[in-house]
């Protein structure tokens, strides 16, 4: 007996779309919903509060706006999946799957690709580092992540301290009339634990202090190599992490390739019957 004699025995109530599958994926893709609606929420806010022509001088490292494509991304996708999955609609299902799948695929192959080509991803890290020096004073979302990782990791600047002559105002040229002329950020300053008011201005005038002087008041060992050290010191936590952001992809895939079959298989039933179903005036 064929799969579609097999299929005619069954109940005319039968289903093979399953709602644990059904409901479960739509669960999974509401979630994600509502975390892209919060993602987008924050990056337009940031936006908003921001002048126009600090943000548009820094898009490139702008947090607000990789919050925003991230929102919008993650938005589309969990949109096809909720409405794929309550609609049982296999053309939104498939958007959903291939395009996890896409995200899924990339993220492996930048982790691969960083793994290999080391040396170019250092480059490129150092590039963005240096951009976001140059920047440090016309984002103030910007300004933060730089503080706080120059205080996290004790480091300042990219590679040394006095690559914080690429900014303007902290630049070490004799025609730089800014009040923070050879200084560097607070944020590169080594800190007294005792200190009950932190001193702002600690960094003054340090980029024209030699290294083993200037090391006495502030960080000078720049970010990049503190960054590579993290790094190396932590794989298995950034492994678990990995790990964490690509199973929610593969339940992802997975649950709506099952849905998808379940519909195509519910469709073949429902035109078997409606091609063999028996005449009742007979």
């Amino acid at each position: 007996m064929g799969k579609r004699a097999a299929l005619a025995t069954y109940d005319k109530e039968f289903s093979f779309v399953s709602p644990v599958v059904k409901y479960l994926l739509f669960l999974f893709n509401l979630i994600f919903w509502m975390i892209s609606l919060v993602l987008m929420s924050i990056g337009i806010y940031a936006r908003m509060m921001k002048h126009a022509e600090a943000a548009m001088a820094c898009l490139a490292v702008d947090p607000a706006i990789l919050l925003l494509i991230v929102g919008v991304l993650m938005f589309f996708i969990t949109f096809c999946g909720c409405v794929g999955s309550l609609r049982e609609n296999i053309c939104l299902l498939q958007t959903f799957c291939i395009f996890l799948t896409i995200i899924f695929l990339l993220q492996l192959a930048a982790g691969v690709l960083g793994f290999v080509f080391s040396d170019k991803a250092r480059n490129k890290v150092s590039e963005i580092i240096n951009n976001a020096i140059v920047h440090y004073r016309d984002d103030i979302d910007l300004q933060n992540l730089i503080d706080f990782g120059q205080k996290e990791f004790s480091c300042c600047g990219g590679v040394t301290y006095t690559d914080w002559s690429q900014n303007m105002y902290f630049n070490c040229t004799t025609d730089n009339r800014s009040r923070e002329r050879c200084s560097v950020p607070f944020s590169c300053c080594l800190l007294s634990k005792d200190e009950a008011v932190i001193n702002t201005m600690c960094g003054q005038g340090m980029q024209g202090l030699p290294f083993l002087q200037a090391g006495a008041f502030i960080h000078t060992n720049g970010c990049i190599d503190k960054l590579v050290n993290w790094i190396h010191s932590n794989l298995f936590m950034l492994g678990g992490i990995a790990l964490g952001l690509a199973i929610p992809q593969l339940v992802g895939i997975l649950l709506s390739q099952i849905l998808i079959n379940q519909i195509k298989d519910q469709i073949e039933l429902q035109n078997y019957n409606l091609q063999h179903r028996t005449d009742p005036w007979q």
